[in-house]
């Protein structure tokens, strides 16, 4: 079966549900009320998960290799972002992020089919290897998740300030609500950003065929380190929150950034592999 066959099936999943949640959630008026999910509705977008994560898994790990690209890593990150809200919906109602998590779900889908992965990882046969690369890649994706997060707050707030608030807005969760998500999505993160810089240190020559050194992607990567642990403990001890929280997530992404730009450079930090 061609490849983009299998994608166009969470993909159709997904746009299914965006069309409903669309009729049902964000097009009524204002004056509906807010609902979580019915059972109906997370079976359906459990099922649709489920499909797009085997698929994901398929073009991640076709044998004994594992392959990896710039389609996949979107891909991986779309997923992602739909566990968490899916998740998330048992313990707060998150009703108007459809409008933006399922679209973007049903693109992210296709992408792997429309970009296969060009890279062939060659040392992906070792356990520890593929356990270091799939954390990394999960650290990287929920702290981008985390600053999108981030902006759309922003965006929001300033739209509430001025009164300019359109339905897509309008019916997002409240502030409080949404900041909580982001908090958690930065915890979350920063442990398995944690985990993977101390594998790496750990256990470099065994998973890299070389001793840990230190360079620029390096420290980069401990500055962002630096940036979120500041976050989590400014927000424990001060109640750090609002515009302070959203520029510290906005720094610590963009000195990831700086270590882990593009889907190369991905492959090549994260697995410290030479240059």
């Amino acid at each position: 079966m061609p490849s983009i066959l299998l994608h166009l099936l969470p993909a159709s999943m997904y746009a299914a549900l965006g069309v409903h949640f669309w009729r049902t959630r964000w097009h009524p008026s204002g004056d509906a009320p807010r609902r979580g999910l019915s059972t109906w509705e997370r079976v359906a977008l459990l099922l649709a998960l489920i499909a797009h994560g085997g698929v994901l898994h398929r073009e991640l790990f076709p044998g004994e290799g594992m392959h990896f690209g710039f389609g996949t890593a979107l891909s991986l990150m779309v997923w992602l972002a739909v566990l968490f809200y899916w998740i998330e919906n048992f313990f707060s109602r998150l009703d108007g992020l459809q409008t933006f998590v399922m679209p973007a779900a049903a693109i992210a889908a296709l992408l792997p089919g429309l970009f296969p992965p060009p890279h062939l990882l060659d040392k992906a046969g070792s356990p520890a290897f593929r356990a270091h690369f799939i954390v990394a890649m999960l650290a990287y994706s929920l702290f981008t998740l985390a600053t999108l997060h981030a902006l759309l707050m922003a965006i929001a707030e300033k739209r509430l300030h001025s009164a300019r608030l359109s339905n897509a807005f309008a019916s997002l969760p409240p502030l409080l609500t949404m900041e909580h998500l982001l908090f958690r999505l930065i915890r979350i993160a920063f442990v398995l950003l944690t985990l993977t810089l101390i594998s790496g240190v750990a256990f470099s020559e065994t998973l890299f065929g070389k001793a840990f050194s230190v360079d620029h992607k390096t420290i980069f990567a401990a500055i962002s380190w630096l940036l979120f642990g500041g976050l989590l403990i400014g927000r424990h001890l001060w109640g750090w929150r609002g515009k302070l929280a959203q520029r510290w997530t906005i720094a610590g992404f963009a000195a990831l950034m700086l270590a882990y730009i593009g889907s190369r450079f991905v492959i090549e930090v994260l697995l410290h592999r030479a240059v």
